[in-house]
């Protein structure tokens, strides 16, 4: 199979496109062939050594942890899908080596779940990982109907579906976002207000009360979040954050995403009912694998990157 390749750590320029042998299948996985994989920031950390704290990286490195594509072949203990099934999946498993960015990927059962039938493969790769960690986010904070729920990074590909999962279920959601991006995230359901100095102010002034909730998916919020909630009546504060670890001296929650059927299901339900679209920002060949990673590391892309693969 044809596979993005890295033998060192290094900026995206250190990948290569070559052959690599096909995935063995273990008897809990699925060999997926892949449509299109999902490029996210933690691709281009893996890859430049900054996830090496944390995570055991292998070498050669294919990188990627999101995938959409069609199961090719299961493994002999797998009855949950079976050959020809339309699939998407987190891929991560517990070290770091065969990923996603490739022709054919190995995926355990408990990481992939079917696609849902109103996204492309586009969008369906776009999805796992940002999706995943929108929805297990607002999990941790027990979103509702009845609260109003501060999205910080709104815009982005992890915010943007935040605000939508979040306004599925009944809740008002007020989004951090550059001027630039304001009218973006009001169509997807939220009201937004400017970053940096002055946005306790600016919050307060369309929510005199403050917020129940913030989801922190850009960093820079934790030390104003006691200006901006609710007291949660004698509770932990109902804030979290996937990017500011000192959220916990805070007392709130720290959230990495995990691989979940349930959760991706989740995702796909909602899809399909017409309540979470994934916007697209850029599509990249393959062999340009290198330049996506690139777009990435730029930040302040609206909507996801995503490779075509076949």
């Amino acid at each position: 199979m044809k596979a993005i390749v890295a033998t060192r750590y290094g900026t995206p320029d250190v990948l290569t496109l070559t052959d690599r042998p096909d995935p063995k299948v273990g008897p809990d996985s699925v060999l997926v062939r892949v449509k299109c994989a999902g490029v996210n920031p933690v691709d281009w950390k893996i890859l430049e050594g900054k996830m090496d704290g944390v995570l055991r990286v292998h070498f050669p490195l294919t990188p990627g942890w999101d995938v959409a594509g069609v199961v090719e072949r299961v493994g002999v203990a797998v009855t949950e899908l079976a050959a020809g099934d339309e699939v998407v999946g987190y891929v991560r498993e517990d070290h770091v080596q065969d990923g996603t960015y490739a022709e054919l990927v190995a995926a355990p059962i408990r990481t992939v779940a079917r696609k849902a039938k109103a996204l492309d493969w586009r969008q369906a790769a776009g999805l796992p990982l940002a999706g995943l960690t929108a929805l297990q986010a607002l999990d941790a904070l027990a979103v509702r109907g009845d609260d109003v729920v501060l999205v910080h990074a709104a815009s982005g590909g992890v915010g943007s579906l935040a605000v939508q999962i979040a306004r599925a279920r009944g809740a008002r959601v007020i989004g951090t976002a550059g001027a630039a991006n304001h009218a973006h995230v009001r169509e997807l359901g939220g009201e937004p207000v400017a970053y940096g100095d002055g946005l306790v102010d600016r919050v307060r002034a369309i929510a005199p009360d403050g917020v129940d909730a913030i989801v922190d998916f850009g960093g820079g919020i934790v030390a104003t979040a006691a200006a901006l909630l609710r007291a949660n009546a004698g509770g932990a504060p109902r804030l979290a954050s996937i990017v500011d670890g000192t959220v916990k001296q805070a007392g709130g929650r720290y959230v990495f995403v995990r691989p979940s059927t349930r959760d991706l299901e989740t995702l796909g339900a909602l899809a399909d009912a017409g309540k979470l679209a994934v916007p697209i920002a850029e599509a990249f060949p393959l062999a340009r694998a290198a330049e996506a990673l690139d777009k990435s590391r730029q930040g302040h892309t609206r909507g996801k990157i995503v490779l075509d693969v076949a």
